[in-house]
């Protein structure tokens, strides 16, 4: 799963900060507000039951249910009120007044008090009713109000739901002014990482174009400068690269005139030393024999030269469907045949199911006849070669191991190199030949001595076309 990037980070960010800011300040005002227009409500409705224990004194007074009724019955006219109740002050009711309106309810009440009187009317006063003393006030008894809170709760359902809908819109708004921001802030990266793929890809002369930021243009200079640098660098490198290769070849050439010269030196002087004692007596029988080392030296002339040919410009191969098995099959028997090979036991264990593979079939029966001939004369034609092959899914792989002294350890690595033997007579490079021809067909070719004595040679080659490379 591909991780978010910058941009994708920036904006759920901003997001949740906006968000949670938005609907936190949006739930405490509507919080805020609910708790202002209950006290509003409430105030309201406790200034009426004042209202109503004001004009109730009288009432209580002279003991008048009537006018106490109608007192109650003109307070319903208030919106909201449900019902009115005017109690004496042994708490005995007095009138009440209801209408039907829905609920929930909430209460409030006051104390209906007797007003100041002054010494001329005090004995009426007590004459009706005997006041309760409260302080300074008489409390001659009490209403209570009803109330719904129905129209106030739908009035803060519909104030929230605005309230939420303000803060989803604000959020959206500053998700989207900073979308545009962000988006002002991402995109030099993200020019700079198109760039940086391009150069990747080879366009090492494309450069960054400076932002409309002082940052991004600042970041801009610096990765020219950087590439500019690394182009310099890399001229240097590619210069002295060139250098050292020119030089390498230089000392590949004298190295290979040194093995030319050492190789052909030894042959030509037989040579001449045999043309020399034929001079002397060209009818002497012993001539023949002599014929016959100059025959044997010009053959090892002609098959140095043509090793060389073979490393210096290798064949392309040319991929058919083979039988790599039967193949394999084919190249023990004509080595067999060779007479140095004499006498030298060669077990084999080879499928004898087929091995349908794609590949050059000459070119691998000369790199596995490089690898037999070099098993063969590191034996000394004592001891055995084995040969196994193993048919797998997607590669053909064979394993040829020999009884000689093995390979010196400093070696190992260097056996497959050019020029590189440990024979008094040979150019080193039929082990280089092989390791082109098995790169050639895509394979991989390793040498490694064995637990017991001798040296084991494992490659492997793909079965099809583009398979497996290494």
């Amino acid at each position: 799963m591909k991780r978010p990037g910058i941009h994708t980070r920036l904006l759920l960010t901003a997001f949740l900060i906006i968000s949670v800011t938005a609907f936190a300040l949006g739930h405490i005002g509507v919080k805020m507000f609910h708790e202002f227009a209950q006290h509003r409500l409430e105030d309201r409705f406790q200034f009426l039951a004042r209202y109503l224990a004001l004009n109730s004194e009288l009432g209580i007074l002279i003991d008048q249910p009537a006018m106490l009724n109608r007192l109650a019955q003109n307070l319903l006219s208030e919106k909201d009120l449900a019902r009115v109740v005017i109690f004496n002050a042994e708490g005995e009711k007095l009138a009440e007044a209801a209408q039907e309106i829905a609920g929930p309810f909430t209460q409030v009440s006051a104390p209906v008090r007797m007003k100041a009187i002054n010494e001329e009317t005090q004995a009426f006063h007590w004459a009706f009713a005997p006041p309760m003393v409260s302080g300074n006030a008489h409390v001659i008894g009490s209403v209570r109000l009803f109330y719904s809170t129905t129209q106030i709760n739908k009035l803060l359902e519909t104030i929230t739901w605005r309230f939420l809908l303000l803060s989803a819109a604000l959020a959206t708004l500053g998700l989207m002014i900073f979308y545009l921001i962000s988006r002002s802030l991402v995109q030099p990266l993200t020019r700079l990482a198109e760039t940086a793929r391009k150069i990747g890809a080879g366009q090492r002369y494309l450069r960054m174009q400076a932002g409309s930021l002082p940052e991004t243009q600042e970041v801009s200079l610096a990765f020219n400068a950087m590439l500019d640098s690394l182009e310099h660098s890399r001229q240097a490198v590619e210069e002295a690269n060139q250098e050292m290769a020119k030089q390498n070849l230089l000392a590949e050439m004298g190295k290979f005139s040194m093995m030319i010269a050492h190789e052909i030196k030894n042959p030509l002087g037989i040579i001449k030393s045999s043309f020399d004692v034929m001079r002397k007596d060209p009818t002497d029988p012993g001539n023949e024999t002599i014929i016959g080392y100059i025959n044997e030296e010009i053959q090892r002339m002609n098959q140095l030269i043509q090793d060389f040919l073979s490393f210096a410009k290798p064949a392309q191969p040319s991929f058919r469907v083979v039988d790599s098995n039967q193949m394999l099959r084919d190249c023990l028997e004509r080595f067999g045949r060779r007479p140095e090979a004499a006498g030298m036991p060669i077990v084999q264990e080879i499928p004898h199911e087929s091995c349908i593979s794609y590949l050059d079939p000459d070119l691998c029966m000369r790199a596995i006849d490089n690898i037999l001939k070099n098993a063969l004369e590191a034996s000394y034609g004592k001891g055995m070669i084995q040969v196994y092959a193993w048919c797998r899914d997607t590669v053909w792989q064979v394993d040829i191991s020999d009884d000689g002294s093995g390979i010196a350890e400093d070696m190992v690595e260097k056996i497959f190199d050019p020029f590189v033997t440990t024979r008094s007579k040979g150019t080193g490079l039929g082990l280089a030949y092989t390791a082109q021809v098995i790169q050639a067909h895509g394979g991989r070719i390793k040498a490694e001595n064995r637990s017991t004595k001798g040296a084991r040679f494992s490659f492997e080659l793909p079965r099809e076309p583009g398979g497996d490379r290494y």
